[in-house]
């Protein structure tokens, strides 16, 4: 049920937690797999959006902007996770400068359009090194069902067999 503006008016900063609190948890929970970055990441999310409550519009609900301001923050977290586990070997450094002071692509280093056939970007030295890059970065478990299903083409049945996992844990794995 939509609010209306007058109801959203009256939204008070301090019941953020306890009306949020557990759902951001439990959603950051979901994308870094530590309770502990998870509650320090719920904390900024608050934070920030405490420090920009009045830049709020209210053109969303207040759950739709909280899980925003998560979203970015658990982006940052990632990055940063990143730039310290990154070794200092020539890929890393064309990703880390491919992009601009705004985090956008930088001309030189923007991905080209695949066309109509995306199959082919396989065949493209560069992408199959970044894709490796990235692949690298995950944990080996998610990283080897994502190679199988996507590259290799096996059958979610057969992943399923060969890890002993049932086939929504490999969904859950592969969201």
């Amino acid at each position: 049920m939509k609010k209306t503006a007058s109801e959203l008016t009256k939204i008070n900063p301090e019941t953020w937690v306890e009306q949020y609190g557990d759902f951001l948890f439990n959603y950051a929970v979901s994308r870094v797999n530590n309770k502990m970055v998870a509650e320090d990441l719920v904390q900024e999310t608050f934070f920030s959006a405490l420090k920009n409550y009045n830049n709020f519009k209210q053109k969303s609900s207040e759950r739709t902007w909280f899980v925003s301001i998560l979203k970015n923050k658990i982006i940052d977290h990632y990055r940063k996770a990143a730039g310290k586990t990154a070794n200092d070997d020539e890929g890393h450094r064309i990703f880390e400068n491919s992009f601009d002071e705004n985090e956008t692509w930088k001309p030189e280093f923007a991905p080209v359009d695949w066309g109509e056939d995306p199959e082919k970007a396989f065949e493209q030295v560069e992408f199959m090194e970044i894709l490796k890059e990235c692949l690298t970065a995950l944990p080996k478990k998610l990283a080897g069902i994502f190679t199988s299903r996507e590259i290799e083409d096996k059958k979610n049945e057969i992943i399923c067999k060969e890890l002993n996992i049932s086939l929504s844990n490999l969904w859950v794995m592969l969201h």
